[in-house]
């Protein structure tokens, strides 16, 4: 061979590249690991295994239950709580706890009226005292500005109050005599207790007898619908819908 060939040979062994026996699996977990967590550009949140954290893609999450609120009906009446007092009773046997809720309803529209209940729960006090207000309830006769026509007064037991129009200075009152006129939609008027009563329930009574000045008469309020008590009598075993005769000589 000449020495030309002999040259050649040798640069042609330094340019082929080395070939490696190792395969290609036996790469490190860094590599691995750095594959696996690249995400696309733009997308936020964490994407990692765990339950704690989701991306909802910028949306609010959806709440089981939530639409039964926003269908609930709106009620007839507004209804605010004057007074809850806990009373006792001496029996023989020591004594009987119970309260007494007293409440103002009204659908700010003319309507108001006052109730009071007792029971041995709260709960239970509140509704006695809600159907109460709800069956002396009264149609007041307003102004085009929902003001009262001139000056009232009433007094009930200690208590003494007055009302009196005013031109659009709003209402101008405190107390329990707020919260009638409010709930009856009465405005521009100023109101005052002129007793030093600190009864609340009394105050709400001198409220309403001076709003009785201006009643006029209002539709029969519609009884809302109860089921149907199912009694042993009202509908026969046997299938029948009378009930059989009492009969001696069986």
């Amino acid at each position: 061979m000449s020495e030309e060939v002999k040259t050649e040979q040798a640069t042609a062994e330094k340019t082929e590249t080395p070939k490696t026996d190792t395969p290609v699996a036996a790469s490190t977990g860094a590599d691995t690991k750095t594959a696996t967590s690249s995400r696309p550009a733009g997308r936020t949140g964490y994407q990692g295994n765990g339950g704690a954290r989701r991306s909802f893609g910028g949306k609010k999450p959806f709440r089981k239950g939530s639409s039964r609120f926003r269908d609930r009906p709106k009620p007839e009446f507004e209804q605010k709580i004057i007074n809850i007092s806990r009373v006792t009773r001496v029996v023989k046997g020591g004594r009987r706890l119970s309260f007494r809720v007293d409440m103002v309803i009204g659908d700010k529209k003319g309507r108001v009226g006052l109730g009071s209940g007792k029971a041995t729960d709260t709960s239970l006090a509140i509704q006695k005292s809600f159907n109460v207000a709800r069956k002396n309830m009264i149609q007041v006769k307003r102004t085009k500005t929902n003001s009262i026509p001139y000056t009232v007064d009433a007094k009930v037991t200690a208590s003494r109050v007055e009302m009196i129009p005013n031109k659009e200075r709003g209402l101008v009152a405190g107390s329990t005599l707020r919260t009638v006129l409010e709930l009856a939609g009465i405005t521009d008027v100023s109101a005052k207790i002129y007793s030093r009563s600190k009864n609340k329930l009394n105050n709400a009574k001198a409220a309403i007898e001076a709003l009785r000045e201006f009643s006029i008469p209002m539709k029969p309020l519609e009884v809302p619908k109860q089921e149907e008590q199912k009694g042993r009598f009202n509908k026969d075993r046997r299938g029948g819908g009378q009930r059989r005769p009492f009969n001696a000589n069986r």
